[in-house]
């Protein structure tokens, strides 16, 4: 049987922008726990860590829809190049100021300069993917893959950002976070071959083109509807916004938990294991067709991960922890992919970036909500009860999509007439 994985990265161009675009990621896996370490390290709270880092991906929620929407009119290197350069400077202010025991008024400063310019690696990997390939089936892998790579990020990307922060120094990781970006962003955008063609730029030509056939067919596009005025987005936006808090809770939880029970070091190791669970669930899911309806698939993948999450309340050692992380991990690739593929249907092509990063906004919005709290929650309570947190985002991500599943499927349907 031939490997379906294979068969896509051997697209002209696609290896190379889908590797380069993983190494692009790395940072996306290494910062908020980076920014928790160092500062954690440094001032000794977990409160303010969690505000930092919350500050930090708040602004990344905020902004990264307006880049994707500038990507879409001008140009993915047009517009990231100039950001990544912002996002790196943003990080190295936010190390000095670390290291000099600055003001939390400038950490904060620092940390929204950064998120202000962070985009969505993975969002511009997967909108390459939608002009790569044609066949719908292919398109399924596609996104399972890069899902299957969000995974190996964030198996690497804790691992080594405790690694560097416990036994080198507390900065490292942020440094090494800043080095993935550089190296692997400008190699990714220098890849122009594979750039989807600026929505301007195609625009332009179209009028052309209108002009001399004068065709009213061709103007469609343009009336394409805006990404937030369709509902299926609003109610993925809150399902991956209450994700996110798993996700963020999660990540404040497993250092303070791995710091009391004198373990610190491996806060990142058991990050990295919820993280494998997702790898392989994702490179499994995206290997073949199903036949249950898109829908089905992705209500099923977000009771399966509040189901997982609820094991939290119940760990009494890190071995314990690991294991609730592995099997909980299974639940998370296959969810993103079906969410993705919903977007890939309803959201017109010229505004597919836009609608892509209005996924990982929304999650990554959630991420430092439920960092945010649950540090607040764990200096007051101890690294245990942050887990509450998580569990509550759980049960929103439930409600939220077996309430919405008609108006999901609805949009679906709609947008093949």
């Amino acid at each position: 049987m031939a490997n379906p994985y294979a068969a896509i990265l051997s697209h002209p161009g696609a290896l190379a922008f889908s590797a380069t675009g993983l190494v692009a990621r790395l940072p996306l896996a290494m910062t908020g726990l980076s920014i928790i370490l160092m500062i954690e390290h440094t001032y000794g709270s977990y409160g303010l860590a969690g505000a930092v880092s919350a500050v930090y991906v708040v602004t990344m929620a905020a902004a990264a829809p307006m880049l994707a929407n500038l990507v879409d009119k001008y140009g993915q290197a047009r517009i990231m190049r100039p950001a990544l350069a912002i996002f790196n400077l943003g990080l190295a202010a936010l190390v000095a100021a670390t290291i000099t025991r600055a003001p939390a008024a400038l950490l904060l400063i620092a940390a929204a300069i950064a998120g202000t310019a962070t985009g969505s690696i993975g969002a511009l990997v997967r909108a390459r993917w939608s002009i790569t390939v044609a066949d719908a089936r292919e398109l399924h892998t596609a996104y399972a893959l890069e899902s299957a790579l969000d995974e190996v990020v964030f198996v690497i990307g804790p691992v080594l950002a405790t690694i560097l922060a416990t036994t080198l120094a507390a900065p490292s990781a942020i440094i090494a976070a800043i080095a993935f970006s550089l190296i692997g962003g400008f190699w990714f955008l220098s890849l122009t071959a594979t750039e989807p063609p600026a929505q301007r730029r195609t625009k332009r030509k179209r009028e052309l083109w209108e002009d001399a056939v004068d065709d009213p067919h061709a103007r469609a596009s343009d009336a394409a509807p805006g990404v937030l005025t369709l509902p299926a987005m609003w109610s993925l936006i809150v399902v991956m916004a209450c994700i996110g808090v798993i996700f963020g809770a999660t990540d404040v939880s497993t250092v303070a938990v791995s710091k009391e029970f004198g373990r610190e070091s491996l806060a990142g190791v058991l990050l990295g294991i919820f993280a494998f669970g997702s790898l392989i669930s994702g490179l499994l899911y995206g290997a073949r067709v199903w036949n249950a309806t898109l829908t089905m698939r992705l209500a099923i993948g977000v009771i399966a991960l509040a189901a997982g999450s609820s094991l939290f309340l119940f760990i009494h050692s890190l071995l314990v922890l690991g294991a609730v992380m592995f099997a909980t991990g299974f639940a998370i690739a296959p969810t993103f992919i079906n969410a993705n593929a919903v977007i890939q249907q309803v959201v017109h092509a010229s505004r597919l970036t836009e609608g892509l990063t209005w996924m990982a906004t929304a999650n990554s919005a959630g991420v430092s909500l439920g960092s945010a709290i649950a540090g607040a929650i764990i200096d007051a309570k101890g690294g245990h009860a942050g887990f509450y947190v998580a569990v509550a985002g759980a049960v929103g991500a439930t409600i939220m999509v077996l309430a919405t599943l008609p108006v999901i499927r609805r949009s679906i349907t709609t947008s093949r007439l």
